[in-house]
């Protein structure tokens, strides 16, 4: 009688180097928010510190997976909802700490879940466009500065929350004429 040998031990094989990244974003958020709860210059360090950690995994995931193919639909799920997270986690320690004012966090994440909502609905997903971009890079440089509650930390959010409700629009028009009319545009906000 033989047996069969056991299946070698392995990485999954959902498993890749940009999604590895995704997930080691996704633990940065306790860290984010722990240090934010410390209330004190070292717990704005840590939280400084492991928000642009994770910031920075964001453009490095996207990179290696589109230069090395190695995109699965597993990535194309989890990177998006890890990036709301990302941004989801330090505004609400920063809207605690009276940083910013809740309505105002509400706009940037109302935004993201109805973007969300309508990208679920598509049959295809589309690269961001120029609007995306901005919106991302003035996100995160306006939570740096408010983890740090630099004086110009509350300007910088309030260009974030319009450059998220713009390129909203944006992106809510343009997929919405290339879905009822021709074959669909490369364009995301």
């Amino acid at each position: 009688m033989s047996q069969t040998p056991p299946a070698p031990l392995g990485k999954p094989a959902w498993l890749n180097l940009p999604t590895a990244f995704t997930l080691l974003r996704l633990v940065g958020i306790p860290f984010i928010l722990g240090g934010l709860s410390l209330r004190s210059p070292e717990g704005e360090r840590l939280a400084l510190w492991a928000f642009l950690g994770a910031a920075a995994t964001d453009w490095l995931d996207g990179y290696l997976a589109r230069r090395y193919g190695l995109v699965t639909d597993l990535g194309k799920v989890l990177d998006p909802l890890v990036d709301k997270l990302l941004v989801l986690a330090p505004l609400l320690g920063l809207v605690e700490l009276g940083r910013i004012p809740a309505w105002g966090a509400f706009l940037l994440v109302g935004r993201e879940l109805a973007i969300a909502g309508w990208r679920a609905n598509q049959s295809q997903v589309h690269s961001a466009n120029f609007w995306g971009k901005a919106k991302t890079v003035i996100q995160i440089l306006a939570i740096a500065l408010l983890i740090l509650n630099w004086p110009g930390g509350i300007p910088c959010f309030w260009v974030a929350v319009a450059l998220t409700l713009i390129s909203g629009l944006i992106y809510l028009r343009s997929n919405h004429a290339a879905a009822t009319s021709s074959p669909a545009k490369d364009s995301l906000a």
